[in-house]
């Protein structure tokens, strides 16, 4: 039975029952109230062993929230540490492939520059090679002037 419906039943027989005259006492029927004692002591436990089902029951669903809270803030720390080290292996990768575009623009500078003398060797090399043949070839057309005869002139 309801607590409550027994508490109001009580609560019903106090009311009605006789008054003492010029006191406010009442007469109540011994055998009633008993009655009605021996039913709340009935009720009284099994509300309480419910009210402890539910209590536990709550207790456990708290329980449940707070491990399952636990599990998504570790999941999420998770997840954000591991994007933390993507992030830093990023930041790795960007500086190694700027490292490595530095050094390959110095390097292709150098053998630009390597490059560009080995072309200025060459070509005066190549000036005093033709100057040489030059001199070779005036000096050959003199000694061919030299020998040509020599005609009179009319």
């Amino acid at each position: 039975m309801d607590i409550q419906f027994l508490v109001e039943r009580l609560e019903a027989l106090v009311v009605n029952a006789r008054k003492v005259p010029m006191t406010s006492n009442v007469i109540l029927e011994q055998a009633a109230i008993l009655d009605l004692i021996d039913q709340l002591r009935i009720a009284i436990p099994e509300e309480v062993k419910q009210a402890r089902r539910v209590n536990q029951d709550s207790d456990r669903v708290m329980t449940r929230a707070r491990e399952e809270a636990e599990q998504i803030i570790a999941a999420a720390q998770e997840q954000a540490a591991l994007l933390l080290q993507d992030q830093a292996i990023l930041r790795e990768a960007e500086t190694q492939a700027q490292a490595t575009l530095d050094r390959a623009g110095s390097k292709a500078e150098e053998t630009m520059r390597g490059a560009d003398q080995y072309a200025a060797d060459v070509l005066v090399r190549l000036e005093s090679d033709l100057v040489k043949t030059l001199s070779i070839i005036k000096k050959s057309l003199e000694v061919l002037e030299e020998r040509r005869p020599q005609t009179p002139d009319a």
